[in-house]
């Protein structure tokens, strides 16, 4: 990495989505007076009769949680989207300019374990593998229908992060139509294998294990990075070794050494600043639209808030907002920080 790069102002472009983030090393040590959030208490009980997902209990909307013992999945009683949502496509005096249509989908929990005290950081692989295989068989399920083109998995991890209730829970929410973040990484890998004849996150995970400054950890079959490319404080991406477009392309050692590298990732949050980590958390495995995508190189991205301690945030505003991402510390400042916090 080029030593200027380390302290002074920069930008570093993002091939994935295309687009740059300016990296500002200089304000690292600027003063802080602004929100202080409350620290996170970790959840004490293994069971709490208030609460709508743990096994048995009522839930907000009148249904009964099943009384599960393993990970489990039910429909979501407040679902973004619905398969019978009507269809339609408006576009207001043929403008181009208001311009709506119809988005049907399904939206599902997924409760990682029946212990209210447990999070992916404490549970084992082994049950982090049954995690695992929940997504894979969500994943080959919705997929397979016609009226779904993305499936997305993903978790948020504490009330930082919009996390409505303490239990360890994720998400999956499945649409008619390719999502945002989906339609940017799919130009971008497509450009590089135009251009490059190979995949770009390939490419990108090779690099990566030969320089070693971002690297937070590795094993048989995945590598976890700070993106060179990182917009959050302490972003991590994680990678497979093996080119491979979803959970469904994974062998059984594989899944295992993906819960590992899950387990590994989100443990050592936990000791960066003592804390439960709060962070999203999403699996990007390829579009299931009928198309072939020899360019898509299955990924897990986590973005996690915290920046200087357990109460100070990273906030996206202003300039994040009105001009490009930006973020303070280094990538490479960042994976060094984490590598501590795993070996402690």
């Amino acid at each position: 990495m080029n030593p200027l790069a380390q302290t002074n102002p920069h930008r570093r472009f993002n091939p994935l989505k295309q687009e740059w983030v300016l990296v500002s090393p200089n304000r690292t040590q600027r003063p802080w007076q602004g929100q202080m959030e409350k620290p996170v208490v970790a959840a004490a009980l293994t069971y709490d009769p208030d609460c709508y997902l743990c096994p048995g209990n009522i839930r907000a909307g009148g249904a009964r949680t099943d009384k599960y013992t393993s990970t489990y999945v039910f429909e979501n009683d407040y679902a973004a989207l619905k398969l019978d949502a009507p269809r339609f496509s408006n576009d207001e005096d043929g403008k181009g300019i208001l311009i709506a249509e119809g988005e049907s989908g399904v939206c599902r929990v997924v409760c990682f374990s029946p212990r209210h005290d447990l999070t992916l950081a404490n549970m084992t692989v082994p049950e982090i593998r049954a995690v695992v295989d929940v997504w894979a068989e969500q994943y080959r399920e919705l997929g397979s229908r016609d009226d779904i083109a993305y499936v997305q998995v993903f978790e948020n991890r504490g009330a930082m992060m919009g996390a409505s209730n303490p239990h360890p829970h994720g998400q999956i929410w499945a649409s008619r139509s390719i999502p945002n973040e989906i339609v940017s990484e799919l130009a971008g890998q497509r450009a590089y294998l135009e251009e490059r004849k190979c995949c770009l996150l390939c490419a990108y995970q090779e690099m990566e294990i030969r320089l070693g400054e971002r690297v937070v950890a590795t094993n048989e079959s995945f590598v976890a990075v700070v993106p060179y490319w990182a917009v959050w404080p302490f972003e991590v991406m994680i990678l497979p070794l093996r080119h491979i477009t979803d959970l469904e392309a994974m062998t059984a050692a594989e899944r295992d050494d993906f819960a590992s590298m899950l387990q590994s990732v989100t443990s050592t949050y936990d000791r960066v600043f003592d804390t439960p980590f709060p962070y999203s958390m999403g699996l990007h495995p390829q579009p299931v639209d009928g198309e072939k995508h020899p360019e898509w190189h299955f990924h897990t991205h986590f973005y996690p808030p915290l920046l200087r301690s357990a109460t100070i945030r990273k906030f996206m505003v202003g300039y994040e907002l009105l001009g490009s991402p930006q973020r303070d510390i280094t990538a490479e400042s960042a994976a060094e920080v984490l590598r501590k916090a795993a070996a402690r």
